[in-house]
């Protein structure tokens, strides 16, 4: 047992590796070197318990969309907080910011999305979501029609329901159980990896078919939901063949099968729109999630958002009881948040920016490509995700236990740049605020970190293709 005196004399540093269990902590590093501590923000700039200096590329975690340290942002927390700082929304109450909040969101969804139901977090809108795919079935009358489509790579949240349903690399360790029952996932739709002599548009016929054949497999009796984030997120940025989504969206509608568009990254401006489901790909979604860029990670919130339809369905006979929700469900000053950020988003055309500036991102990062190290480069808007590769030509993988993600990310960090590795991706989700500049800085930054440890590695031995 540590006392007060003794913990107020130890430095941030200290007491994180002594007491904090991080998210997707690898223990024996963690113990080794421990977390770089970040005590200041501003814009898309953070700085160090040392006072470094970093461009923050990585958007928080795909989150800071209008940038760190914004006045009227905190202004607005504080007056809410001072005036109520928390009421519960539980069956027949609310607040007036979560009200408001609800309000605007449902203007800002697409088609009848008009009911909103206020999380925690992106991994509490998901399981709400695909909880709400069994109570909507088994209100119309179909109680087994309950299973859940979702495909390889994706992530939903962490859960036990949400981390069920989704499926990457590294989120699967055998230490934690999950549910498999009336969980099914297909294959990636990830075009860089298809098979060998197929286009974009034969393998986009044969994910389509793998998931008509999934239905005529289980019976479209039994599958009640299908979920998917428009772009798989850190899964690697997985931008699906053309039509693909709006194919998958055609077969549930003919099945009756909820489609969910996971949102939780790509809403609020990351793509520049407010949501990218019908606005990039034409589908029209039963149920959006959405979190993070909701507040700008200024505070936690998350919402799923629900078509009138199944509000009706769900509601009918106004008799049955919703048994779902969270202490802080609809926090006042969390939602007070959501109001401010849409309204700095609106009044600074940062969707527009978003366009413009992602448009200059994607093609100036583009050129990373002729790197030896790196195999692909793929992104749209402000998300971006470098893939290193030992042989261009055969795409394959550099072997286990190069970790050359995380050196190249280590390298940047020490050049005052800031992505995230995984496995053999860098991804990158700066804030909605940059500029060309930025990207600039970015993109050389990156390349000279690439570079280096590309030298490194071949002095160590390894062969590039």
């Amino acid at each position: 047992m540590q006392t007060a005196a003794a913990g107020a004399n130890q430095s941030a540093f200290e007491l994180d590796r002594a007491h904090v269990l991080h998210p997707w902590a690898n223990f024996g590093p963690f113990e080794k070197t421990g977390s770089l501590v970040i005590t200041r923000g501003q814009g898309a700039q953070l700085w160090d318990a040392e006072g470094r200096q970093y461009f923050d590329a990585v958007g928080g975690m795909w989150c800071t969309n209008i940038g760190l340290g914004r006045r009227e942002m905190a202004d607005a927390i504080a007056e809410q907080a001072e005036r109520l700082a928390f009421s519960n929304t539980f069956v027949d109450m609310t607040n007036d910011p979560s009200a408001r909040l609800a309000g605007r969101l449902a203007e800002l969804a697409p088609g009848d999305l008009n009911r909103v139901h206020f999380t925690t977090g992106g991994s509490t809108a998901v399981d709400t979501a695909v909880r709400v795919v069994s109570y909507y079935q088994h209100a119309r009358g179909y109680p087994h029609k309950t299973d859940i489509v979702a495909r390889e790579q994706s992530y939903h949240g962490s859960t036990y329901l949400t981390q069920s349903v989704g499926k990457r690399d590294g989120d699967r360790i055998e230490e934690f159980r999950y549910k498999t029952e009336g969980i099914h996932h297909l294959r990636c739709p990830n075009p860089y990896r298809r098979p060998e002599g197929m286009t974009e548009a034969q393998f986009c016929d044969d994910l389509v078919a793998e998931f008509e054949a999934l239905i005529a497999r289980v019976g479209a009796d039994r599958i009640g939901g299908f979920i998917a984030e428009p772009i798989q997120a850190s899964g690697g940025i997985i931008i699906p063949p053309e039509g693909y989504l709006f194919r998958i969206w055609q077969i549930c509608q003919q099945h009756e099968i909820l489609f969910i568009a996971d949102e939780v990254v790509t809403a609020f401006g990351r793509l520049g729109h407010w949501f990218a489901s019908l606005a990039e790909f034409g589908v029209q979604p039963d149920m959006i999630t959405s979190a993070k860029g909701l507040t700008s990670g200024y505070l936690p919130l998350g919402a799923l958002i629900l078509s009138d339809r199944i509000w009706a369905v769900m509601a009918e006979g106004g008799q049955r009881w919703f048994t779902t929700g969270l202490t802080y469900s609809g926090h006042p000053v969390s939602c007070a948040a959501g109001l401010k950020n849409i309204e700095i988003m609106e009044r600074e055309g940062l969707l527009a920016n978003a366009t413009k500036v992602g448009s200059y991102f994607q093609s100036r990062m583009k050129a990373l490509e002729d790197l030896p190290l790196i195999g692909n480069v793929r992104g749209r808007g402000l998300m971006l995700c470098v893939e290193s590769v030992s042989d261009k030509r055969t795409k394959v993988p550099l072997p286990e236990g190069v970790n050359e993600s995380k050196r190249i990310s280590d390298v940047a960090e020490s050049m005052g740049l800031i992505v995230r590795p995984m496995g053999h991706l860098n991804v990158m989700s700066p804030p909605l605020i940059i500029s060309e500049s930025d990207v600039d800085f970015i993109a050389e930054t990156l390349s000279a970190a690439i570079t280096q440890v590309t030298d490194d590695l071949v002095r160590e031995g390894l062969r590039l293709g």
